[in-house]
């Protein structure tokens, strides 16, 4: 008990230092990790290999690829390229360049997973913002809204639907027949709310003319041949995160063999390829997976679970939006990850007296639901959230913890709400 105690005393006072940045975030979750080991629930076996509390290694390598192959495409000018692009077509209306990049995050993310996109639109975004004079927080906010709200499309775009879909027996047509539609519906009601959430913003239209000249997106391109060949690259790691389940390849495997594909073809030095790797950013992922799996390893948030299972009883309903409102609350403090791998066993007994099983269970889709739309919630709350306001704030356009959490608890409560509707309709009121 009294471990028990310290152990959330501690992760507390850590995430109190990272929301009011009274010391840097990094800072604050390596003290909580000392503390953490200080008193016994950290060592060398729970940090580093135990797939319950430890790190995620999947996690840290597959951004590390990544990073290492966006670091590479930024050379070609790609970047520069889009944000043109993207400036013409709007017509320097901040609204419209808004849609467009919300639209072109909702198509990418599905595809790949929400931080792999992230790690790519990010870098677009601070461009084309920089090209017009705009200021990059609500776009970048956007993007990482976006992400997070399509995270429950596709089997492959969020690391919780993984982990649960493996638990559950759900396919890959599975997520398109019953979480899709909610995706489709939650994207059209944030492109509506978008315009009054950052309405400041969005009030002056900027001179395209004026400030891009006549320079034509494809004059930005400096090395065509590079980019073809990274481009290739970059289409076959996307082919090998589509068919992952049929390669048997872990992402992160497939991260790691791109990167090593792009250095080879690109030719770069380990300078030039290792200077868009936000080092801060994966040492912040580690310490949040090692302070949270401290909770894991007291049995704080698998106890939740029971208590939440012995509630609901035969009153599915009633458990489904437990699931729904209570992981999008915990996926607000809480990394997703760690924190569905706790939840999955509890999920499981919860459906097993519930006449549904598998695909047809509403518990499974609430707790898909829940916890990928709770990411929203603040600034830590997602691996999209914690790196693209590293690549802000490594480009001088930094996002407080509350600058993004004001706009994103707004979201989170909104997209939950629809997600309710929606799940009452479909598997009780409709059924």
């Amino acid at each position: 008990m009294i471990l028990t105690a310290a152990a959330l005393s501690i992760f507390l006072v850590s995430y109190a230092l990272i929301a009011t940045e009274r010391v840097h975030r990094v800072a604050a979750a390596l003290g909580g990790v000392a503390a953490m080991t200080v008193i016994g629930l950290v060592d060398a076996d729970t940090a580093f290999t135990n797939p319950h509390t430890g790190i995620d290694w999947n996690v840290i390598f597959l951004l590390f690829g990544m990073m290492v192959i966006v670091g590479v495409l930024k050379q070609t000018g790609l970047f520069e390229f889009l944000a043109l692009w993207a400036a013409r077509t709007s017509g320097g209306r901040p609204y419209l360049l808004l849609v467009l990049l919300v639209l072109v995050t909702a198509a990418v993310a599905p595809i790949l997973d929400n931080v792999t996109c992230v790690l790519l639109v990010a870098p677009v975004t601070l461009s084309v913002c920089r090209q017009l004079g705009l200021s990059p927080m609500p776009y970048l906010v956007s993007l990482i809204l976006t992400a997070n709200l399509t995270g429950p499309s596709t089997l492959i775009a969020d690391p919780p639907n993984i982990i649960i879909a493996s638990r559950a027996e759900l396919t890959f047509n599975d997520f398109l027949v019953h979480s899709l539609p909610l995706t489709l519906i939650l994207l059209v009601a944030y492109l509506l709310f978008a315009r009054l959430l950052f309405w400041r913003h969005l009030r002056t239209t900027v001179d395209v003319e004026k400030v891009v000249g006549h320079m034509h997106p494809r004059d930005a391109i400096t090395n065509m041949r590079l980019l073809v060949r990274c481009l290739i690259v970059l289409a076959l790691v996307m082919l090998a995160f589509g068919l992952h389940t049929v390669l048997h390849l872990d992402p992160a495997v497939v991260a790691m063999l791109g990167a090593g594909a792009t250095v080879l073809v690109s030719r770069t030095t380990p300078e030039e390829f290792l200077e868009e790797v936000e080092w801060a950013t994966l040492a912040f992922f580690m310490a949040l997976f090692v302070l949270v799996g401290s909770l894991v390893e007291v049995g704080i948030i698998g106890e939740v679970g029971r208590v939440a299972a012995q509630w609901m009883g035969d009153r599915e309903l009633l458990g489904a939006t437990a699931l729904l409102f209570g992981s999008g609350v915990f996926g607000a403090f809480v990394d997703n990850i760690p924190y569905t791998t706790a939840m999955v066993p509890v999920v499981e007994d919860m459906v097993a007296v519930t006449p549904q099983a598998g695909a047809e269970s509403p518990l499974w889709w609430a707790f898909v639901w829940g916890a990928d739309l709770g990411g929203n919630a603040t600034a830590v709350a997602a691996g999209a959230n914690v790196v693209v306001l590293g690549i802000a704030a490594k480009n001088g356009q930094p996002i407080s913890f509350w600058g993004f959490t004001k706009y994103g608890l707004v979201v989170t409560a909104g997209s939950l709400a629809i997600a309710w509707v929606y799940l009452y309709l479909r598997y009780f009121a409709l059924a």
